[in-house]
């Protein structure tokens, strides 16, 4: 039999379905695109006068388009404080959506173009140092060379930069170490390669030329590290106080792998990098690899693209090209080691 409280259950869910559906089609029937640009670009600017004039409208009619959304849904959208417009909960959620159906439509406006040009597209991708030394440059010789017409725009930066980018549909990929379990719910990530990590120092540092050298040696040096908030940073002072000894101290933080070749070959600071990032310079003798204890889990070289989206054709094309560079720099790797 069918107790009170099932009946009440039942009632309860079939309330919400409607209330659902009732949202479903308040949005399909009354939510237009230009009211999205206008939310994502308030959430931008922190300002209604700045986001109309990014989307080219009067600040009266950004207004009036807000106040009409905000009607629809019956729902405040923004708030007004001392530090400008302001999303409530109901318009961070409509905006994290936006973002994603704006990107979506730019993707299905590139795959037009793909298919009218032919070898046409764009396609924008993050970078961490990792990646961005070797495998990178090669997948992108290689794509021009089967899609020469293809823009390709690349943006570097850490994890935490480039991810919320990932997820916000502003990136087609991030190519780098792979991220943490907290970046990879939303996401589908591919290995292209194993990552080695090695010191360095310019070659006619005191340090370049001994058989082993001990932690404490090298603290006697100054560093150049990757930032705090990176897995690699963690693993290099993990190292540290495994052997009871303080990480180094007031290193430089720099993700610039041209401002980080200066130091080191201007000064006798050392350094932590994947070895792919430094082949050319260790190959061509101004830097040399210290010979140290610090064994830093290999870590893979990978991809990642939404889970949720479709790549477009530049950008599948694109990521098999990444699978071969990737091979071709693993291959360079392993002959720079057992050199």
């Amino acid at each position: 039999m069918i107790g009170e409280f099932d009946i009440l259950y039942m009632n309860i869910k079939a309330n919400a379905i409607d209330r659902h559906a009732k949202i479903t089609q308040r949005i399909l029937t009354r939510l237009k695109l230009k009211q999205l640009r206008l939310l994502v670009a308030i959430s931008r600017h922190s300002s209604i006068l700045h986001a109309a004039e990014e989307i080219s409208i009067s600040q009266p009619a950004a207004t009036k388009l807000l106040k009409d959304l905000e009607s629809d849904f019956n729902v405040l959208l923004f708030e007004r404080t001392n530090r400008g417009v302001i999303p409530t909960q109901f318009g961070e959620a409509l905006i994290k959506h936006g973002k994603l159906i704006l990107a979506q439509i730019s993707a299905a406006a590139q795959d037009i173009d793909d298919l009218s040009e032919g070898l046409g597209g764009r396609i924008v991708v993050g970078t961490l140092l990792a990646a961005s030394a070797q495998v990178l440059p090669r997948a992108i010789v290689f794509l021009r060379q089967q899609r020469p017409k293809v823009s390709i725009v690349v943006r570097d930066g850490t994890n935490d930069f480039l991810m919320p980018l990932l997820h916000s549909g502003e990136l087609d990929m991030v190519v780098g170490r792979l991220t943490e379990f907290r970046y990879r719910e939303d996401f589908t990530q591919e290995i292209l390669c194993d990552e080695r990590i090695v010191v360095v120092c310019r070659k006619s540092h005191p340090l370049s030329s001994k058989e082993s050298v001990s932690f404490d040696e090298m603290n006697q040096h100054q560093w150049i590290l990757p930032p705090t908030q990176t897995t690699l940073r963690r693993q290099i002072d993990s190292a540290f106080f495994d052997q009871g000894l303080t990480p180094p101290s007031h290193p430089v933080e720099c993700i610039s792998f041209l401002a980080n070749r200066s130091l080191l070959l201007a000064t006798d600071m050392i350094g932590v990098f994947p070895v792919h990032v430094v082949q050319s310079e260790i190959s061509n003798g101004e830097l040399a690899i210290v010979n140290c204890g610090l064994n830093i889990t290999q870590s893979p070289i990978g991809v990642s693209y939404r889970r949720a989206g479709i790549l477009s054709p530049a950008a599948s094309e694109f990521l098999a090209m990444l699978k071969m560079a990737s091979g071709e720099c693993h291959s360079n790797e392993e002959a720079l080691m057992n050199a």
